[in-house]
């Protein structure tokens, strides 16, 4: 798991959470989390309310710049985020098991398709997390993830 643990007051916690994340986000994670939370409930998806607004709640934590690019154009990477999310909800006893498995899981579908072609130490880590989630969560999962792109809204890039 990706080791960065930012404060609340430092400049990767605050850029993130409020203006920018990376070339796939048009938002920062706050209103990307808001966008979540929308298009689940336009769409008639109530069970995935908590989930939508603390699917991210790690993320300004684990923000980093990974790399060149990351640094040429003022973004950031989240490695692990959604295992942070979960860490940081875990013990809640107000939030549902439910909730925090799509927390905890709403980006390994992603994360196998791109660890399979980039890392397949990390992919073979990841298929076996895959393996164990109950085939209700996986369908779950699928949904989840369509309205987590739709949250993210088209990314332009500042020239």
């Amino acid at each position: 798991m990706n080791k960065v643990n930012n404060s609340i007051f430092s400049r990767p916690f605050l850029e993130s959470l409020f203006f920018v994340q990376n070339k796939w986000h048009k938002h920062g994670v706050l209103l990307h989390t808001l966008r979540v939370l929308y298009y689940t409930l336009k769409a008639g998806e109530f069970r995935f309310f908590a989930a939508a607004l603390l699917h991210d709640i790690g993320k300004p934590f684990t923000a980093y710049k990974k790399d060149e690019e990351d640094m040429e154009h003022g973004e950031y990477s989240f490695t692990d985020h959604e295992e942070r999310s979960y860490e940081i909800i875990k013990d809640w006893p107000f939030i549902s098991d439910y909730t925090k498995e799509i927390v905890r899981y709403h980006y390994i579908i992603r994360d196998l398709s791109k660890s399979k072609k980039e890392d397949l130490p990390r992919y073979e880590s990841k298929k076996k997390i895959w393996d164990t989630i109950s085939p209700e969560i996986k369908d779950d999962l699928v949904k989840f993830l369509l309205y987590d792109d739709l949250g993210k809204g088209e990314r332009r890039r500042l020239s």
